[in-house]
């Protein structure tokens, strides 16, 4: 009975370890170099016509700066369509798009009289007004003068068929989890690109900025939250690249509030396994590329909180017989604390902090399993508080 706890015990770390540790280093340090060479366009070619649809709710903060970023591009003007899906808003959102309209000729607006979510205005937005090649953004995505080439470029391969940028995150200050958020998701990326160099494909676009040929949209579930990996998943298994671009560089400023940051990592673990169930038959067979990534950097690590629980059962009966497991379970209830010690003493170090972080990245995704259990009705979701 012992050796099978501890079996169970190891083999949780072990996975654990593989996702957060093993797979990432693999990638960087092994697969790192472009596995196939694509064609793609130069800047003084005919390039394709654009779609950049912004779903918004109550962005009066950054839509007018949103705006100025996409047509402040080196991609000619005549080629861009901005079409803003206002969701409904309160705010002072859809007056500011008609006052840009007089400088914007290829921008338009069309407002929703009900809140409907991000996923019913794309849905709604890519059916009646999209055309060429689809940007999907976000409001507080901010693009650079080269974005919207670096995307596209890639297109005259016609084996690509979805495209993600480089969102780095900024924030003013390294307050509240901003910090490890920063960090975490920059690390993230380079793995992608790893990804997307080795494979050509990614384990799903960021939301807040890709492209996508029109023909391989399918329309998303209403009720489905993370949109960006159910439509990526859609162009894999399709038969075509997802890419990452790390010259489509945008910016997107991070959320220092950590109530508002773990509601909206609860909402998205919720979305995380409703694509899991959805898309399971991903799982099978584990040598074939796209599996092992799907996998490797996704299933694993929603399935962490799982494995970290298992393995802290498993330690405590085996601590009653070994003080080596009862140290271990010491340990492992000290980390399930962390996140509410770093709230009470607001730690400095920055390996507690990064610690801290792990442990409540894993309760959101605990909570975001429960709620997807209790059955999701709606993808509507009021979004954070923006930092400008």
């Amino acid at each position: 009975m012992l050796s099978v706890l501890e079996f169970i015990f190891w083999l949780c770390i072990a996975l654990i370890v593989h996702t957060y540790v093993v797979y990432p280093m693999l990638m960087l340090l092994v697969f790192r170099q472009e596995g196939v060479k694509l064609e793609e366009y130069e800047r003084e070619e005919e390039l394709p016509e654009l779609s950049v649809l912004i779903a918004a709710y109550n962005e009066e903060k950054v839509i007018v700066q949103k705006i100025h970023s996409v047509f402040n591009s080196v991609y000619p003007s005549s080629k861009i369509h901005i079409v803003v899906g206002s969701d409904a808003s309160t705010d002072a959102t859809d007056r500011l798009v008609d006052e840009l309209r007089g400088r914007y000729p290829n921008l338009q607006l069309v407002r929703f009289p009900g809140r409907v979510g991000k996923i019913g205005i794309m849905n709604r937005l890519v059916q009646e007004h999209g055309k060429g090649i689809l940007v999907l953004t976000d409001a507080n995505v901010m693009f650079k003068h080269q974005t919207l080439y670096q995307l596209v470029k890639w297109f005259k391969d016609e084996r690509v068929g979805l495209v993600a940028a480089n969102i780095i995150k900024e924030s003013k200050n390294n307050e509240g989890i901003s910090f490890q958020e920063k960090k975490y998701l920059s690390f993230e990326n380079l793995i992608k690109s790893a990804e997307s160099k080795a494979f050509q494909l990614i384990m799903g676009a960021e939301g807040g900025c890709y492209a996508l040929r029109k023909d391989l949209f399918v329309p998303v579930p209403a009720h489905f939250i993370v949109d960006d990996f159910f439509i990526t998943l859609k162009v894999l298994n399709s038969h075509k690249f997802a890419m990452f671009s790390p010259t489509a560089e945008c910016t997107e400023d991070v959320n220092s509030d950590a109530a508002g940051e773990y509601r909206r990592k609860v909402r998205i673990s919720s979305g995380n396994f409703q694509n899991l169930f959805h898309f399971r038959n991903n799982l099978w067979p584990i040598w074939k590329a796209k599996t092992f990534v799907f996998w490797s950097h996704k299933v694993l690590r929603w399935l962490t909180p799982f494995l970290i629980l298992i393995a802290a059962v498993a330690s405590y009966f085996l601590s009653l017989h070994s003080l080596f497991f009862m140290v271990l379970f010491g340990l492992q209830m000290l980390g399930l604390l962390l996140p509410w010690l770093d709230k009470l003493l607001e730690f400095k170090n920055p390996v507690l902090k990064f610690a801290s972080h792990f442990y409540l990245m894993n309760m959101a995704l605990l909570q975001g399993f429960f709620n997807y259990v209790r059955g999701i009705k709606s993808s509507v979701w009021q979004p954070v508080e923006r930092n400008v």
